[in-house]
Order: structure tokens, then sequence, then C-alpha cells
């Protein structure tokens, strides 16, 4: 019935020339609007669907609606499950605790498995011998996206609770490395700040933009101890503002090389942060130019001194706004 209704809605929408055409994207007082899902396809958005509040309450209530994938080198394509509350879980697998680990989490309409999480998996684990745990939150991303969106802070604290749990089996703060994608940008800044900010690094990938403004669950400079971010599709998707310790604007921060000729052009830019992370941890070329402000960023005036956007290494620290122009197809 809710599809239907959807449905319904999308084509009165259109009869009345209220749905925005997904180029335009959504602007302020847009009830109806499309946003692409971590699957690579724009979904049609209600701005008024009431939020599932019971929902998002039985998920987050139960800890084990969160599941947490480990992959190492010794098993790169197959997955181990770790239990949160359950020790055994982690001594019996192939996790490590005097390495760096890194923690993937995906956005609306992921999964565990989705492109996103198995490129930087891969890139990860090509790049250096570490542990990648993957967040799989997908019965709550895949609802619609005044549901998944409002729930996101929650999963992230869930996660935040997770990485506490590992920290007192022996894990290190100093050796965490949070990223995530879409609304997994927000979630990892909320399980940042759930340890007290004490994470080593996050790694915000095109941080979703919708209804993110005046939200104080959204990702801010201090939910770890280094912020990064990489703004990939500001005109709507993504978040356009600075909230970071180092803000990277690739190609002024919308319109990808080589997007333009797609046929979903705003999920491609989107989509382009993961790229260019998995791109970057496997061979560190991207380098920006520091700008004066995000206005040079945006329009191509950035002549300062260059810094490395994205890579893996857990001790960035450089502060800023970045632009680096890229070329159209991988590795860019």
């Amino acid at each position: 019935m809710k599809y239907l209704l959807l449905l319904f809605f999308a084509i009165s929408a259109c009869t009345a020339g209220v749905l925005k055409d997904p180029v335009q994207g959504y602007k302020d007082g847009d009830r109806y609007f499309h946003i692409p899902g971590d699957d690579g396809k724009l979904h049609l958005v209600d701005a008024e669907e009431p939020v599932d509040v019971e929902f998002i309450e039985e998920y987050t209530r139960n800890s084990a609606n969160n599941a947490y994938w480990l992959f190492t080198r010794s098993n790169p394509n197959s997955r181990q499950v770790l239990v949160q509350g359950n020790a055994g879980s982690v001594t019996n697998s192939n996790f490590h605790f005097g390495k760096i680990t890194v923690f993937l989490a995906h956005g609306l309409n992921g999964d565990g498995g989705n492109e996103m999480n198995t490129k930087l998996r891969d890139a990860f684990l090509q790049n250096a011998d570490v542990n990648v745990i993957v967040l799989d939150w997908n019965r709550l991303a895949n609802q619609g996206y005044t549901t998944a969106r409002a729930g996101t802070a929650e999963v992230g604290r869930g996660l935040g609770r997770f990485i506490i749990w590992l920290v007192g089996l022996g894990m290190s703060y100093d050796r965490v490395h949070l990223v995530g994608f879409s609304l997994g940008g927000h979630l990892v800044g909320n399980a940042g700040r759930e340890t007290g900010s004490r994470v080593r690094r996050i790694t915000a990938l095109d941080p979703a933009g919708p209804f993110w403004d005046n939200d104080s669950n959204r990702l801010v400079r201090t939910d770890g101890r280094y912020v990064e971010v990489i703004h990939t599709e500001i005109t709507f998707t993504g978040f356009r503002d600075l909230c970071g310790d180092a803000d990277f604007y690739p190609n002024g921060g919308s319109s990808m090389p080589g997007c333009s000729l797609t046929i979903t052009p705003l999920s491609c830019s989107h989509g382009r942060a993961y790229e260019y992370m998995a791109s970057s941890v496997k061979y560190n070329h991207l380098l920006a130019n520091q700008c004066g402000s995000l206005n040079d960023a945006i329009n191509n005036r950035c002549t300062g001194s260059l810094n490395p956007m994205g890579n893996s290494d857990i001790n960035k620290s450089r502060a800023g706004i970045f632009r680096v122009n890229t070329r159209q197809n991988y590795p860019f």
C-alpha cells in the first residue's frame, strides 16, 4: 500500500508540476524529489512521509540488527561475523588487535555487499595488512529516505558502542579509521561522537545533504580526532558546507568528469566519492591545492600547497579547504 500511495503521489505531483526533475535537484519547500541511493538508482522521496518511529526503535533496540563483517588478508572475500558481547566471535576470528581497523558504513538503499563496500574493502586490503569491518544496516537503510535518515544517528551510536566494546577487548582508538558514504557519512560521525571523539580518523564520503543542514546529529569536525570530508555532489545530493577539519571539493564539488554522459549524473557524481577514495587508498595520487575559501574551491581558484585527498594514512592532520581536478576514468 505504501508504494501504491507513493506512485499516486508521484503521478499527482507530475501533473501538478511539482515533482522535481532529478537533474535540477531539490530546493527548499519541494515535497517530491529524487535522491540517488547506494544502488545507483534514483528514488522518489516524499518529504512529508511520516517517519516510522516504531520501526527505528525496534531496529535500534537490538544491537544484533547491525551486522559486523570482518575481512582481512586471510579472508579477503569471505566474511567473518563479529557479534557484540560475544568475545569469542572476535578471538576466534582473523581480527588482529595490533593492526589498523577500518570500518565501512554504507548509505541509503545500501547493504554490506554493495559496490561501495567491496571497492573500499579491496582497496584497503590491497594497500595494507589491516582489519576491515563492514557495517551492514540494510534493513533500516532500505526504508524510505525520511525514516532511514531519522535512524542514521542511532545506528551510528550503536557502531560507537561496538567500537568501545572492541577497545575493551584490546583494540586501540589510535588505530581506528571510520569511513562512511552518504547517510553513512553522518553515521560514522555519530559513532565517533559516541566514543568521546577518540577515534583517530573519520572520512566522510559525500555525506548526505537533504534535511541535514539544521540537524544536530550531522557530521561535525569534532566527531573524531581528525575528520576529512570529500564533497562530490554539493548541488543537491551531498552536504555542501564545511563540516570537517579538511574539506575536499574535487572538481569544485559537483558535475564530476565523465558523469554528464551517464543516465543519472547526480548519482554518478555522488558515487564518485567512494570511487575517488578507493583509488586514493591504492595510489595516493589525488593531490589537492589548498583554497582560500569555499567559493575559491568551487570556482577553481586554488593555488595553495598540495595535500593528498583520501588515502589510508591514519595519522593525517592537515586542515583546510582543498580542490583537486580529476580525470574522467579510473584511477582518475
